[in-house]
């Protein structure tokens, strides 16, 4: 069976990386971009910065910020009309995962209009051309949607989340410029961080790893390990690092999946709004142990790589406990919640179980599972 692997075309990484956006559109022929940003980032003059750029080098643009945290499908289909009437030919999405994915769906329906009911693009649409060219600028250390062939929309009347997989989506360039974080709150720093690291051990352990996806995972593993306390602290080092190392657990995880930690917490962004990292970092630990007798010797590695010593001299169990504990005390350092409690009603247990099961993360999760064993998770969390 042949191994695909779908990267962007160009990107850059380091302080000040954003002054090349307007090199990259000039270079491409292209003339006005739409500017895909949220109500917050303007507010506080992170998108300003790129906008300086545009300014600066005479580039035309809009900005549409109808965007949500947990992006919906009205704020795709807003999205496409004001790129019609823009007289845009290019998007740059300033953001986070919310900014960044609904870029992508606007861009996949203009160029293929058939899938303009956003709903048919869950799953793996059967898309013919590529998405309009667009420019990612992350304003987040932790979903690497510059990189990835995914994105997450809400459809908010069923309250649902849908994963869109489509080879077309992927930015042609992504531009990850720490200085582009730097105003991220402790929170939110951690957050996205532990949605890194959940991406990196979940890419490392699904069913379609292999030798050149685990090679991005482990480093990413390392690079988060390393960085992410730093990072909440607010030092450039850290800050630096986890720009990098989320982007290179991206890398990764696009092209082989993910497993149960996503499935289980997409449900309770759509039906609680929860934070993306805060709901991952939630539940990491707890499906970790569940999935270790299907990990084989990887757990021994993530241990490695989170900076455990003496993994060499352990059992396998040992090398198990000693992974899950590791991740479990980076979550704890960096202020993460560490049970359900506070979010979930009991409810709500059989819907958020289903939705799980039926997402579209849950195929690639090393152990077999079912409805009943995801309620079971979802109740040891409370």
């Amino acid at each position: 069976m042949a191994n695909r692997f779908v990267l962007n075309e160009t990107s850059y990484h380091g302080k000040g990386a954003i002054t090349e956006i307007a090199n990259e559109i000039k270079a491409r022929g292209l003339n006005k971009a739409m500017v895909c940003s949220d109500p917050d980032l303007i507010k506080f003059g992170v998108t300003k910065k790129v906008l300086d750029v545009l300014d600066g080098a005479q580039i035309e643009y809009e900005v549409y910020s109808n965007i949500k945290p947990n992006p919906t499908i009205e704020n795709v289909q807003s999205g496409v009309e004001a790129f019609k009437k823009s007289g845009a030919d290019c998007l740059i999405a300033i953001g986070g995962g919310s900014s960044i994915d609904t870029a992508k769906a606007i861009g996949i329906i203009i160029e293929n209009p058939e899938f303009a009911d956003v709903r048919s693009l869950e799953g793996v649409a059967p898309t013919k051309k590529k998405a309009v060219p667009t420019i990612a600028v992350p304003t987040t250390a932790g979903t690497a949607a510059e990189v990835t062939i995914n994105y997450v929309i809400t459809d908010a009347e069923k309250n649902r989340k849908m994963v869109c997989v489509d080879v077309h989506d992927i930015p042609v360039v992504a531009v990850v410029d720490p200085d582009m974080m730097s105003t991220m709150p402790k929170g939110l720093t951690a957050a996205t961080g532990m949605d890194a690291l959940t991406h990196a051990i979940e890419g490392y352990i699904t069913k379609g790893a292999w030798e050149m996806s685990d090679m991005f995972h482990i480093r990413a593993i390392e690079l988060i390990a390393k960085n992410l306390r730093g990072a909440v602290a607010g030092t450039p080092e850290g800050r630096e690092g986890m720009a990098l190392g989320q982007y290179v657990a991206g890398m990764g995880f696009s092209n082989v999946g993910l497993g149960i930690v996503h499935s289980m917490a997409h449900p309770l962004g759509a039906v609680y709004d929860t934070p993306h990292g805060v709901a991952n970092a939630i539940i990491l630990p707890t499906v970790m142990e569940y999935n270790a007798p299907s990990t084989g010797e990887k757990y021994r590695e993530i241990a490695r790589a989170m900076g455990v010593a003496g993994v060499d001299s352990m059992t396998l169990e040992e090398s198990r406990k000693a992974a899950i504990n590791a991740v479990k005390q980076l979550s704890i350092d960096v202020g993460i919640p560490q049970d359900l409690k506070d979010i979930v009603k009991m409810e709500d247990v059989d819907f958020l179980s289903q939705s799980a099961y039926d997402d579209a993360c849950r195929p690639g999760n090393p152990r077999e599972t079912s409805v009943a064993e995801i309620k079971a998770l979802y109740l040891s969390l409370m």
